[in-house]
């Protein structure tokens, strides 16, 4: 017993000595570590006084201060950065629905300002701007070697107020100018309306109103379709959405799904990680969906679309999303500024990342682009065909009583809606014919 006692004694002896041999170095590492993050901020201190007395005209120190804080947050990644009070209450407004602006959703790439999105109904979506257009000058300005808060701060002025935009444009050979008006963006989340027997769901922008406005949009087309048993499915289009509340996406993606995880996020320390699930109630009672995205579908649009694709609830149909899988946290500072820093990045219900990635579509279908300048303004004239009803004499048609010949001219004028509609917007047209053929498809099973 007493071997036994004195063994174990030794081991922890032992144990003790080995730890303190290995914590030796960690600690001197620690030490010293600590001590050049000293050094570093003796040498800022040493920098920030040198340019408060030295530098040729007075400066603001408040603001060389924030440049500082600014410079360090947006070295991370595009999304991490300084809120001034002002920038800070604009951002809280803006999630509320209602901010004043051009409407675009930007980021920065390659020291230019890069649009994600225009969103519906804004001065630059009226003007033409595109997801994926770079902005090389404002007023005749280049925003090469400015930061992103910068740049949005030349695009920034009153209602009403004139801004001109350089733009390059991949496909265009020459840079061009867009003229736009500021105005008031008053962002409508969600917009529903009927295609034939299909409901489409437009959801601009994820902020408070989207989730509470997209079950009354949906509730009021099923409503006015006499039932969900006259409607054929569903098109969820998030073209163009640049993202918003990581809240609103989860709930968004809860209303068409009745179990299962909607997104998990893991940050730097595993313990910190979330998952998300969905809970049990579907407002298309099952019904086919469609969901349309692009290149500028963003962050909370990904986050849908990646959950109603792993979950096989929807179609994915456009072109390839924009690939921003991160999220970021905002934290208030002293002064009323804030916080906006990366703390998480967020995974699909299969456990894959979207970062820099994207959703990649179950079907591409590419948009056709819009033209640029002045052939904008020209309509395409299409003479119409004559037929053999245009003709004088002509023999009528003796076999079909008035009520059959009425629903044939139903049906044809439904079908050159649908005709017109791939003109207009061939993307929507495209998911909307694909939730015909599942409907034809259900219909002939269920006859048999």
């Amino acid at each position: 017993m007493r071997k036994f006692v004195m063994a174990a004694l030794c081991g922890t002896v032992a144990g003790i000595v080995a730890t303190t041999q290995v914590a030796g170095p960690l600690l001197a590492e620690e030490s010293a570590r600590g001590s050049n993050v000293y050094e570093q901020l003796d040498l800022f201190g040493d920098i920030f006084e040198r340019i408060r007395s030295q530098y040729v005209e007075p400066v603001d120190e408040s603001k060389l201060i924030e440049a500082a804080i600014n410079g360090m947050l947006t070295s991370l990644d595009p999304h991490s950065s300084y809120l001034s009070p002002e920038d800070a209450a604009a951002m809280r407004v803006q999630t509320r629905g209602e901010f004043g602006g051009l409407g675009i959703e930007v980021t920065q790439q390659d020291g230019y300002v890069k649009v994600v999105s225009p969103m519906d109904g804004t001065p630059a979506d009226e003007a033409g701007i595109e997801a994926g257009d770079f902005i090389t000058h404002v007023n005749g300005e280049s925003v090469l070697g400015l930061t992103l808060d910068q740049a949005v701060d030349m695009m920034r002025g009153p209602v009403g107020s004139e801004i001109v935009i350089t733009v390059v444009r991949e496909g265009e050979e020459e840079p061009f100018d867009v003229t736009i008006i500021r105005d008031t963006i008053k962002l409508t989340a969600v917009r529903a309306r009927t295609e034939g027997s299909t409901v489409v769901l437009r959801v601009t922008t994820f902020n408070d109103q989207t989730t509470p406005n997209l079950q009354a949009g949906l509730a009021e087309q099923i409503k006015a379709a006499g039932g969900i048993d006259k409607v054929n499915g569903i098109v969820l289009d998030l073209r163009n959405n640049p993202g918003g509340l990581l809240t609103q996406a989860i709930k968004v993606s809860d209303s068409f799904l009745n179990s299962g995880e909607i997104v998990s996020t893991r940050g730097r320390n595993p313990s910190d990680g979330e998952r998300f699930n969905a809970t049990p109630g579907d407002l298309a009672e099952g019904k086919p969906m469609v969901v349309l995205i692009n290149g500028g579908s963003a962050s909370a649009s990904e986050i849908v679309a990646g959950a109603l694709q792993d979950h096989h609830r929807a179609i994915v149909v456009g072109t390839k999303s924009f690939g921003k899988g991160s999220v970021q946290t905002v934290m208030p500072l002293r002064g009323d500024g804030a916080m906006r820093l990366t703390t998480a990045r967020y995974y699909t219900p299969s456990g894959r990342s979207i970062q820099a990635l994207g959703v990649s579509p179950d079907i591409v279908v590419e948009q056709p682009r819009r033209p640029v300048g002045a052939a904008a303004t020209e309509e395409p004239t299409r003479p119409r065909a004559r037929t053999e009803a245009d003709l004088r004499g002509r023999l009528s048609n003796d076999s079909l009583t008035e009520d059959e010949i009425r629903q044939i001219e139903e049906d044809r004028a439904k079908a050159e809606e649908a005709a017109r509609l791939r003109d207009e917007d061939y993307q929507l047209a495209y998911a909307i014919d694909i939730l015909k053929g599942l409907s034809v498809i259900a219909t002939e099973n269920t006859g048999q």
